[in-house]
C-alpha cells in the first residue's frame, strides 16, 4: 500500500519546453513492447493473393480543412475477397504541394504506430517550422498524403476499453519487481476485459480485417482514387512494414521509397517472441547509453550520481517505489497523480530513447531525489500515457488490434512464461515492462484467416533508401541491416547516436539524403554514415527565472 504524501513544488518553466520537445521525439514511437508465443503460421499464400479483385474508387471529393489542407473519406471494402460487400470509410488528409507547378505528386505516408494517426502528421506540416515533419523542399514538390489506416484515428479508431477502465489502467500500481508489473492471474485478468472490450465495440469482421496487407490495399485505393499512376512513399517505425509490403504487392505503382527505421518484417510477421524480446534489449540500450553519456560528462553537466549514475538511480527507484510520491496536477502539464518506482522507470524508458528528452530526464531524476515528481511524471502522462490528446488516449488499443492481425497465434501461455523467464534473468531495468504485453493477443477474439506471409523483399519497385539509427530505442540498428539485405533492391543510410527514426531530426546529412531520394530518386552510397546533430547530452536546462518558486 502507497502511504507516502509528500508534496511537490511549482514545475520549472523548462517543462512547457520540455512538452514540445516530447511531442516532436516520440510521436513515431511505435512497436515497443511485450512477447510471443509458440508460432503457427498460416500457409504461404501464392501470387495470385497479392492481385484480390478491388473496385475502381470514385475520384476523392475534397473539402479545405486548414491552411493548405484538404480532407476527405475515402469508401473501401471490409473484406477485399468480397469487393462489392460491406464498405468502410477511411480518413485522407493531404497538405498541397506550395510549389504547384514544380510538383511531382502524391507523396504517401506512414509515421507509425500501429495506431499513429497519419491525418494528424500531416495536419501538423508547417513549411516554414524548422519541427515540420517534412523539409520545405520536400511540401514544395508533393501533395503529402495521410491515410489513418482502418482502426485507427478517424478510420473507425479501434475502442476496447471505457473511459473508466483506462483511468483504472493508467493509474494501477505495478510493481517492477515482477514480470509485467503484476501476478500473471491478475494479467490475465487484463487482458481478458480488454479483448472481451474490443469485441462489444467492434465486429469480429471488423477486427479481423486489420492487418497489414489490408492498410497496403486500402493505401492503393487511395493512389486510383488520386488518379496517380505511382506514389512516393515515406514509412516510419511501424510504416516500414506497410512500405515494403506495398512494394511488394504492388511494385509497379512505386515511384520512390524511404523506409525510416525499419521492422525487421520477417520478425513481425513469423516471429513476434525475437522481435519483442529484441525491443525490450533495444530499450535497455538506449537507458545505458545516457548513463554512459551522464557519467562521461560528470560535474556540473550531468550532476546526478555524482560520478556513479547507475546506483543513484537504481536507489531512487527502490525509494520511489517504498515511499513514492504524490504528484498534483499541473495546467498544461500533467493531471497529477503517483511517482512510483514504476512510473520513474516507464519515465526514464521514454526519455532515454530521445535524446531531445536527455535533459530533462537529468533535472527530473534531480528532482525526484528532492522530493518533486513533476518532471518524470511529466515524460509518463504526455508522452507515453496520451501523446495524441486526452489523458487516456486510444492508441495502444489500436495498436494491439493491428499486430494481432498480422501475428501468428498467440495462445501458448507457456511460451510467454517461457519469454518473461527469459526477460528477467537478464537482469535489467526495464526488462519487468517488456514481460507478458503480448497477452492481449494471446487472448484475442477473432482470426485473420487468410494472414499474409509472404516474404516482403519489394522486388521489381525502384532502390528503396533504408536508414537505421545505431541505437534506437525501438528499432535496433540490426532491423535495418536486415531490411537491407531482405530487400531485392536497397541502399542502408546509418544514422550515429540514439533516437528513433532519423529524417528531421538528425542534422542536414540525413534530411539532405532523404530530400534527395524523395525528389530526384538519387540514393546515397550504401554503407554511408551520418553522424547526429545536435550529439546528445545530458546536461540538465538552465533554470529560469522564477522556475521552481
Amino acid at each position: 500500500m502507497h502511504r507516502s504524501t509528500r508534496q511537490t513544488a511549482a514545475p520549472p518553466a523548462f517543462l512547457r519546453i520540455a512538452a514540445v520537445l516530447a511531442a516532436a521525439s516520440l510521436v513515431l514511437t511505435g512497436c515497443v513492447s511485450g512477447t510471443g508465443a509458440a508460432l503457427t503460421a498460416s500457409p504461404d499464400r501464392g501470387p495470385s493473393s497479392l492481385s484480390l479483385p478491388a473496385p475502381t474508387p470514385d475520384p476523392i471529393d475534397w473539402s479545405e480543412c486548414g491552411p493548405g489542407l484538404d480532407c476527405a473519406t475515402v469508401e473501401v471494402p471490409l473484406e477485399y475477397t468480397e469487393p462489392d460487400g460491406e464498405q468502410i470509410a477511411l480518413a485522407v488528409t493531404r497538405h498541397r504541394a506550395t510549389d504547384p507547378e514544380q510538383r511531382i505528386g502524391s507523396l504517401f505516408i506512414n509515421p507509425g504506430g500501429p495506431g499513429v494517426p497519419a491525418t494528424q502528421t500531416v495536419g501538423s506540416i508547417d513549411p516554414d517550422s524548422a519541427a515540420s515533419p517534412f523539409s520545405p523542399d520536400v511540401v514544395a514538390r508533393f501533395d503529402v498524403v495521410g491515410m489513418d489506416p482502418r482502426g485507427v484515428g478517424e478510420s473507425g479508431a479501434v475502442r476496447c476499453l471505457t473511459d473508466e477502465q483506462r483511468a483504472e489502467q493508467a493509474a494501477a500500481d505495478l510493481d517492477p519487481t515482477v514480470p509485467g508489473g503484476k501476478p500473471l492471474g491478475r494479467l490475465l485478468a487484463d487482458a481478458d476485459t480488454f479483448t472481451e472490450g474490443c469485441l462489444a465495440h467492434q465486429s469480429p469482421e471488423f477486427l479481423a480485417s486489420l492487418s497489414t496487407d489490408n492498410v497496403v490495399r486500402d493505401l492503393d485505393q487511395v493512389r486510383a482514387a488520386l488518379g496517380e499512376d505511382q506514389v512516393t512513399f515515406y514509412g516510419a517505425s511501424y510504416g516500414t512494414v506497410v512500405g515494403p509490403m506495398y512494394a511488394t504487392m504492388f511494385p509497379d505503382r512505386v515511384r520512390q521509397m524511404v523506409i525510416d527505421a525499419p521492422v525487421d518484417t520477417d520478425l513481425w510477421l513469423n516471429d513476434p517472441l525475437r522481435l519483442l524480446d529484441d525491443v525490450a534489449r533495444s530499450n535497455e540500450e538506449t537507458l545505458d547509453a545516457w548513463f554512459e553519456t551522464c557519467r562521461a560528462e560528470g560535474g556540473e553537466a550531468c550532476p546526478f550520481g555524482d560520478g556513479d549514475p547507475e546506483a543513484a538511480f537504481d536507489a531512487l527507484i527502490t525509494r520511489l517505489e517504498a515511499e513514492p510520491l504524490q504528484v498534483p496536477p499541473t495546467e498544461g502539464l500533467t493531471p497529477g497523480g503517483t511517482l512510483d518506482g514504476a512510473v520513474a522507470l516507464e519515465a526514464a524508458r521514454a526519455a532515454a530513447g530521445a535524446r531531445s528528452l536527455w535533459p530533462t530526464l537529468t533535472a527530473g531524476l534531480l528532482a525526484a531525489q528532492q522530493g518533486n515528481g513533476t518532471a518524470l511524471h511529466f515524460i509518463v502522462a504526455n508522452v507515453t500515457v496520451a501523446p495524441f490528446g486526452g489523458p487516456y488516449a486510444t492508441l495502444q488499443e489500436a495498436h494491439t488490434a493491428v499486430r494481432c492481425a498480422d501475428w501468428p497465434a498467440l495462445t501458448n501461455l507457456a511460451a510467454h512464461r517461457a519469454a518473461a523467464k527469459k526477460i528477467a534473468a537478464r537482469g535489467e531495468r526495464l526488462g519487468g515492462r517488456a514481460a507478458y504485453s503480448a497477452l492481449n493477443c494471446a487472448l484475442w477474439p477473432v482470426e485473420n484467416e487468410d494472414r499474409f506471409t509472404q516474404e516482403l523483399t519489394g522486388a521489381g519497385a525502384p532502390p528503396i533508401l533504408v536508414v537505421g539509427g545505431r541505437v534506437d530505442n525501438v528499432s535496433p540498428y540490426h532491423w535495418a541491416q536486415a531490411m537491407a539485405e531482405r530487400l531485392e533492391d536497397a541502399v542502408l543510410l546509418t544514422r550515429e547516436g540514439v533516437g528513433h527514426t532519423s529524417y528531421r531530426t538528425s542534422g542536414p546529412c540525413i534530411d539532405a539524403a532523404v530530400d534527395a531520394a524523395l525528389i530526384d530518386g538519387v540514393l546515397p552510397a550504401d554503407g554511408t554514415v551520418c553522424d547526429v546533430v545536435p550529439p546528445g547530452t545530458t546536461r540538465p536546462p538552465a533554470p529560469q527565472a522564477g522556475a521552481g518558486e
